[in-house]
């Protein structure tokens, strides 16, 4: 019809195919937030890891009719997920801590992953009948825990400090190791030849070259949020942070996790004082949002790729990889204790030579340390990164049994030793270390609150004899002193018994619903405007968020 503009939709059928294709994107995005809500809301019920119901549940999903299918990008994975996970675990490790431990931390991250890499490499070729290039290929891919899993079942089960710590440094440095054996390993595959000091020589160049690069990055990072003087600003500057460290090393041939690590170790040590409160109170809650969405993504997203996998399965025998994946299953895992058990008494006989009284680690901590060498996504993604051909155009030899031995893995580590380490945990009698640990820790807590509200309360009575403060305001400063020094308990504190912060907690909040029921009511009548509701709330949010604070923290 004149005049009329038929085909705004249709006149372009690319455009509107890329359209729909957008609205599905979004929709499926949808549908894994509402599965990813559901599957965690089912693990607080079932008090399992979450890692664990995510897997499953993604596995059953992946094969309902007209599930779409969820293909899981190496690249993305390594590229725009690793970074922020690896960033946020250093922001979230204590410096101290890290390195106090680094002996074994660095025994786990590089020697334990070195020889489990070495064993299933012989393994794959004496066994399954792999060139050893291509063996040591898988066991670069198997051979390093997760960075997520362990330390989440961990931490549940409130081990003793000691073990988190080691757990938590171990998963943020294996990945390093791991990518550069892998690429070396697929070089040789690729090349047919192998060099070992040349491999040593560029490992190290790697590892120096990237705490060097990290601090920079973290020493920037700091510098620009400072200058910021925004919570919006330093938060997207927080963002980007784990971006530049990793992928400028990545981009130059390292592997980008050292860096990413050393930059969150730099911001957490140099950070408090730098960093204000308000963008600190933002920060927290959003890197948690975006922590636990990525984690859950990512577990779902490995279980959709059964189906994947299946679906290439075509060409190879199921006992061929069943017996792989077992047999695979059963090296990681012993080697694990293989390396764990000489290695510490080994590290520890050596330390008792020049400081004698230097103690020997308790046995049950080496073995639970030993039982936590849960796979991940890190060990699929790598898998899918593997390339489908050779320079000369030839197949990559073995790809499709790799990766069904990787999603095997990753599935026999993370349900059976995940199901099966609190019992673990239990029958050690570690869980009652930990509770006395944390009352301990509490106690020692109280007594710092205790330590710095005194001192601030001496500096407080010479700002008000020196300025001449009005009484008014001299009373109000001191009310505050007084209100935080009522609100700590008389130590010591006796162990397993509440004290009258924790004892409290759910009185406070049943004040503050009420207080927040009068609130609205006065807004509803009129009486005061909703930017005033809004700062109000505000409050008694954050009066909300200390009380949960305290309640979280407690060992009880």
């Amino acid at each position: 019809m004149p005049g009329s503009n038929p085909g705004i939709v249709t006149s372009n059928p690319a455009r509107n195919r890329r359209a729909v294709r957008m609205i599905a994107t979004f929709l499926t995005f949808l549908l894994i937030l509402t599965v990813l809500a559901a599957s965690a809301t089912l693990a607080r019920k079932l008090t399992i890891a979450p890692a664990i119901i995510f897997l499953m549940v993604g596995i059953v999903i992946a094969f309902l009719p007209g599930f779409p299918r969820i293909e899981m990008k190496p690249e993305g994975v390594l590229l725009l997920v690793l970074p922020p996970l690896i960033y946020s675990a250093g922001v979230a490790m204590s410096w101290r801590e890290f390195k106090h431990n680094l002996r074994p931390i660095a025994l786990l991250a590089i020697g334990c992953v070195i020889f489990t890499t070495v064993l299933v490499a012989a393994a794959a070729h004496w066994v399954l009948g792999m060139p050893w290039s291509v063996g040591f290929v898988l066991g670069a891919i198997v051979s390093p825990p997760d960075v997520v899993a362990p330390l989440a079942i961990a931490k549940r089960l409130k081990l003793p400090h000691r073990i988190l710590v080691i757990l938590e440094g171990e998963g943020l440095a294996n990945d390093a190791t791991a990518l550069i054996l892998y690429r070396f390993a697929v070089l040789a595959v690729s090349t047919g030849s192998f060099s070992l000091p040349t491999a040593t020589e560029t490992f190290f160049a790697i590892l120096f070259g990237e705490v060097i690069f990290g601090v920079i990055v973290g020493w920037l990072s700091l510098r620009l949020r400072k200058w910021a003087h925004d919570p919006r600003v330093e938060i997207a500057l927080s963002l980007l942070t784990p971006y530049l460290a990793f992928w400028v090393p990545e981009h130059a041939g390292g592997s980008g996790v050292i860096a990413t690590v050393v930059t969150g170790l730099y911001v957490s040590w140099n950070g408090p004082l730098l960093i204000p409160s308000a963008t600190r109170l933002q920060g927290i809650f959003f890197w948690d949002f975006v922590i636990w969405l990525i984690e859950g993504v990512l577990f779902l997203t490995i279980g959709f790729q059964l189906r994947l996998l299946l679906e290439k399965a075509h060409a190879l025998p199921m006992n061929q990889i069943v017996s792989a994946i077992a047999i695979t299953s059963a090296i990681v895992i012993v080697a694990r204790f293989l390396w764990v058990f000489p290695g510490t008494y080994l590290q520890t006989l050596l330390i008792r030579r020049r400081h004698p009284g230097t103690p020997r680690p308790p046995w049950r901590e080496i073995v639970v340390i030993g039982f936590t060498g849960i796979r991940g996504v890190v060990s699929l993604a790598v898998a899918l990164a593997i390339p489908l051909t050779l320079p000369n155009g030839d197949p990559f030899p073995y790809r499709d049994l790799i990766l069904f031995v990787a999603f095997g893995v990753i599935f026999v580590t993370l349900v059976g030793i995940g199901l099966t380490l609190p019992w673990v945990v239990k029958g050690l009698g570690l869980s009652r270390h930990g509770l006395a640990e944390a009352v301990a820790e509490r106690e020692a807590e109280i007594a710092a609150r205790r330590t710095i509200i005194g001192s601030a309360r001496g500096e407080l009575d010479r700002i008000i004899k020196d300025r001449n403060l009005p009484e008014s305001l001299a009373r109000f400063l001191e009310a505050r002193h007084e209100t935080r020094m009522r609100a700590l308990p008389d130590p010591p504190a006796e162990a397993g018994q509440p004290t009258p912060a924790t004892r409290g907690a759910g009185l406070v909040r049943e004040i503050i619903t009420i207080e927040r029921t009068l609130l609205h009511k006065l807004l509803r009548d009129g009486k005061i405007t909703d930017e005033t509701r809004r700062r109000i709330e505000r409050d008694l949010d954050l009066e909300e968020a200390a009380v949960d604070n305290r309640e979280k923290n407690s060992p009880l």
